[in-house]
């Protein structure tokens, strides 16, 4: 390509880029370890940015080019953020079962009052739910799975080519199904914990029954932190060997993903 002829590329290129980056950059700013609140904006923006070059010869006849009005071309980026949102937001509604798990396990063992800010549940959550959350992240992307994510956000050109249109059906029936497989994976997860709750509850209540001059409740909170964090430690392999397959399959089932 001689230099006239790539002058005159240009704004068709410039213009290309600009709508892989509306899809790239907004489903980065969500994803699960790239996406992380922890992370500075300017890094995830930086990221967001790297796919342009990367995706741009390979999609370049597939973009769309540029529309004569204004109102299609506000309507065209707008569509193409949705979808990296709607990705995006998938990925990290996979990683949430864990911190929903640690809220109620929290709540099991009596540790609701040791509140952090969360970014994960968007307001302030229980230490322990925040420390799951950053142990699922690490696990993801030691374990390689963000590549699925990854992978899905460049193919999902090939199941929503930019340029067609907004799957609204397809977005709402998925963040539904997501929303509620994650919301079952997080009370298997805190099952155990759960169970013995109300197994102590019951007996600390029959106790002060039987025993009434005992205070219960200064003898029961230490015991119930610690019977707490023992069983964790005890069923902290097995929980995430349950929690990381259940990503994997989120993950391998994202737009795109083979």
């Amino acid at each position: 390509m001689d230099e006239a002829a790539l002058l005159a590329a240009l704004p068709l290129l410039a213009f290309q880029a600009v709508v892989i980056f509306a899809r790239m950059g907004a489903a980065v700013m969500l994803l699960p370890g790239i996406g992380e609140a922890e992370l500075p904006a300017p890094v995830r923006l930086g990221i967001g940015v790297g796919f342009v070059p990367v995706l741009l010869p390979v999609l370049g006849d597939s973009l769309p080019t540029v529309p004569d009005a204004l109102p299609d071309i506000a309507r065209l980026l707008l569509v193409e953020i949705g979808i990296g949102i709607w990705i995006g937001s998938l990925a990290r509604v996979a990683m949430l079962g864990l911190s929903i798990a640690a809220q109620f396990i929290a709540g099991a063992m009596g540790l609701t009052s040791a509140l952090v800010q969360d970014p994960a549940l968007g307001q302030g959550g229980t230490a322990l739910s925040r420390l799951i959350g950053l142990a699922a992240v690490v696990m993801v992307m030691t374990t390689g799975l963000h590549h699925l994510a990854i992978a899905a956000m460049a193919e999902s050109y090939a199941v929503l080519p930019a340029g067609l249109g907004f799957p609204a059906e397809e977005v709402a029936q998925s963040i539904v199904a997501a929303g509620a497989d994650n919301l079952g994976l997080a009370l298997r997860l805190s099952a155990p914990f759960l169970v013995g709750a109300v197994i102590a509850n019951v007996g600390l209540g029959l106790l002060a029954r039987l025993a009434p001059q005992i205070q219960v409740y200064f003898v029961a909170v230490p015991g119930q932190v610690l019977a707490g964090i023992a069983l964790l430690a005890l069923l902290m392999p097995a929980f995430m060997g349950v929690a990381m397959p259940a990503i994997q399959a989120s993950f391998s089932a994202l737009p795109g993903a083979h």
